[in-house]
């Protein structure tokens, strides 16, 4: 079947934001009496900090000053926790974010500035406040909405004793607070793919969606891209899987997933040297690589899934699901800086999670969500940010960096090196993980007239293709050097 993901997605720079902990607004009024924890609270103490969907708007000035144009929002309907992924009302903004009112005010607001907002959609399980599942607490057996959930006997037990004690329903991951839906059942389909359908109508741009492998059911995934398709023919669809992805990607599900396959591979070449190897996001190794294994990951990772498929991976390097990259990488920055220029210059679109961009770190989950420092100036990475500026600008400046090809040219001694290409512009970067400049010779028979003049766009530096190569390419230590072709000097 042909394959088609949405076009804006190609040209998308994508921003997380975790709701509490991104921006707190004055301008909603909440009722008297209740009460956030300070915000800057350590991460570690839960609580609710107060962050607003009409902070993020606040906010828009800045995140269209880092270049960013899509933003991806954890869970936003009302639920009991402050990440908001133990759902209890799926038509409900959670009040504590502004309500349904603050979530039509972002998506105006980010519509008139061209920027796409994703919705994080946790279909597998609800919250034990959810009110179907509600109804069978009270009511046991006699209720009609028995069969939404997994059921093994009575009476249920939706606050065990002890830690050690099971629910007996069906729950993500055994966690009494996320008793698990029957999408088997009719009625709980429907109602999900009305929601589904629901926001899209009412202006999202797409749906991240949460652990869809705990749906074994193609079919509900077919009929859920059908529905909301038919809501927005662009809405992009996108899924947390953390590993090679083919059977979903096929152009009958989603249109990408959370690249963390891209991610792995990145950290552990770029930050080979001080890479956290004892750390295993979502169970899976990070080990150093050399430039070679690197490149062979790479093009086997892009060789999986069609060009469509590959432009609309979202490429990420952390999230609120992991510890942030600067942590995984021991603090080195220039790792973190090799890293962010890869995304901005591969194909697939880039999502930077909040934050990361001053220089926030913090190991897995919860320290990985601390609130922003918006207050504090003086604990911002301010050569860091203007680096992620630059770098974002860079990949939004070039059509080749946003719906070129991908070939790689050259993987050796720690320098690696891919062409983006289009029939208008043809780019060039290589990156050097090295402590000392690397002089390397590049083929270019294949792509650039002998006696072409090749000028650094990203770095600095000008070299003459000759008999076929680029010779004595200069690449600084720990640093990327992207070159294009100059029109007219050959």
């Amino acid at each position: 079947m042909a394959v088609h993901t949405p076009d804006w997605v190609k040209h998308a720079v994508f921003y997380q934001i975790f709701p509490d902990r991104f921006a707190r607004s004055e301008r909603i009024q909440h009722p008297r009496g209740i009460r956030f924890v300070p915000w800057g609270s350590p991460p570690e103490e839960q609580g609710f900090q107060g962050g607003d969907l009409l902070g993020i708007v606040d906010k828009l000035d800045y995140l269209e000053a880092l270049g960013v144009n899509a933003l991806y929002l954890n869970p936003v309907f009302a639920s009991a926790a402050n990440h908001r992924y133990h759902t209890y009302d799926y038509y409900m903004v959670d009040p504590l974010l502004g309500g349904n009112d603050a979530l039509r005010e972002l998506l105006d607001a980010a519509h008139e500035r061209g920027m796409h907002v994703v919705l994080d959609g946790v279909f597998n399980h609800a919250s034990r406040g959810f009110w179907a599942f509600h109804h069978i607490l009270e009511t046991g057996g006699n209720s009609p909405y028995i069969d939404w959930f997994y059921v093994n006997n009575w009476p249920l037990y939706p606050y065990p004793a002890d830690d050690h004690t099971s629910p007996n329903y069906a729950a993500w991951w055994g966690l009494p607070a996320l008793p698990k839906f029957n999408v088997a059942n009719p009625g709980v389909r429907d109602y999900l793919l009305d929601v589904a359908a629901y926001w899209i109508e009412f202006g999202a741009d797409g749906w991240r969606l949460d652990v869809p492998e705990e749906i074994a059911d193609a079919a509900f995934w077919q009929k859920f891209r059908t529905v909301v398709k038919q809501a927005n023919p662009e809405a992009y669809l996108v899924g947390e899987i953390w590993h090679d992805a083919v059977e979903w990607l096929r152009g009958d599900r989603f249109d990408g997933v959370m690249n963390y396959v891209f991610s792995r591979a990145a950290l552990g070449f770029f930050g080979a040297e001080t890479l956290r190897t004892d750390y295993q996001p979502g169970g899976y190794a990070l080990e150093p690589v050399d430039a070679m294994a690197f490149a062979a990951a790479i093009d086997h990772n892009l060789s999986l899934y069609e060009p469509e498929i590959a432009l609309a991976q979202l490429n990420l390097m952390d999230s609120h699901d992991t510890a942030r990259a600067l942590w995984i990488l021991g603090g080195d920055e220039s790792a973190l800086r090799l890293c962010v220029l890869f995304q901005m210059t591969m194909p697939g679109a880039p999502c930077i999670y909040y934050g990361d961009e001053i220089g926030m770190s913090g190991a897995t989950d919860p320290y990985c969500r601390a609130a922003f420092p918006w207050h504090d100036e003086s604990l911002w990475n301010n050569d860091l940010l203007d680096y992620y500026r630059r770098a974002l600008a860079l990949r939004r400046s070039h059509p080749a960096l946003q719906t070129g090809g991908h070939e790689t040219v050259y993987a050796a001694e720690g320098v690696y090196g891919f062409l983006r290409c289009t029939e208008e512009e043809t780019l060039l970067t290589l990156f050097n993980t090295g402590n000392e400049p690397a002089k390397v010779t590049v083929p270019s028979a294949t792509w650039l007239a002998d006696g072409t003049l090749c000028r650094a766009v990203w770095g600095r530096g000008e070299f003459v293709s000759r008999h076929g190569r680029l010779d004595g390419v200069t690449v600084p230590p720990r640093q990327g050097l992207v070159l294009a072709p100059v029109a007219g000097h050959v």
